[in-house]
């Protein structure tokens, strides 16, 4: 169970993202640097008790009009070895001291929570919540359903609106599924295309505080 702590990060989250987000090949942000705030996103278990795992919306809004960015994230004691290309941004945290905070999609851990959840393994947590199911996290399964025991990321690959990210079966060379994470959120229902096995829904909030709700993450057929 993830516990939250009431305390600070120094640098803080936006301000690691600021500076990481306009790398990415899925921005779509103006000229003068991302204006950040939270707008919503939950949390998901590491079953070893070892690595923070939060799916994070930010709303952009420097643009001629908001976007909302999902940022998967992972919080860890020491760093990970051979991901660092996959690094945000190292930050003191006022309980656990030095966190390294990856970009969650490259890391194996919030990969197969992630999975877990979509197979209905796991339960999606409350973002701010200690030991609080967030109910307004929605997963859908189409027949026949998510298969257990595949692990990730394999190839990890960013488009222009998500990050694409292989798993198949432990042991087995070619991965066999697309896991998608959709990095540019947009409101609405979700219809699931040929080959879709699952899909992840959830709610953020606009920045007139209008709530709204889509889809955060699908896995199909590679």
């Amino acid at each position: 169970m993830a516990v939250i702590h009431r305390t600070t990060m120094s640098p803080g989250k936006l301000e690691l993202l600021a500076g990481w987000l306009p790398l990415r090949p899925w921005y779509r942000g103006g000229t003068g640097g991302p204006q950040l705030a939270r707008a919503g996103g939950f949390r998901l278990d590491d079953p070893e008790g070892e690595v923070g795992i939060e799916f994070m919306v930010v709303t952009d809004t420097c643009g001629a009009a908001p976007v909302n960015y999902l940022v998967p994230l992972t919080y860890r004691g020491a760093p990970l070895e051979g991901a660092g290309d996959a690094l945000i941004g190292t930050s003191e945290h006022g309980a656990l001291g030095q966190r390294w905070i990856y970009d969650g999609t490259r890391d194996m851990v919030l990969v197969e929570q992630l999975l877990a959840l979509l197979a209905g393994r796991a339960t999606a947590q409350d973002q701010n919540t200690s030991d609080a199911p967030d109910p307004t996290v929605e997963v859908r399964t189409g027949a026949p359903g998510v298969p257990e025991g595949l692990t990730g990321p394999g190839t990890v690959t960013d488009t222009a609106d998500a990050t694409l990210v292989t798993v198949g079966p432990a042991g087995r060379k070619r991965p066999v599924w697309t896991l998608a994470v959709v990095r540019v959120l947009l409101p609405g229902d979700a219809p699931a295309g040929d080959g879709v096995r699952g899909q992840v829904l959830a709610g953020w909030s606009a920045p007139d505080d209008a709530r709204q709700h889509g889809l955060f993450a699908h896995l199909a057929t590679a």
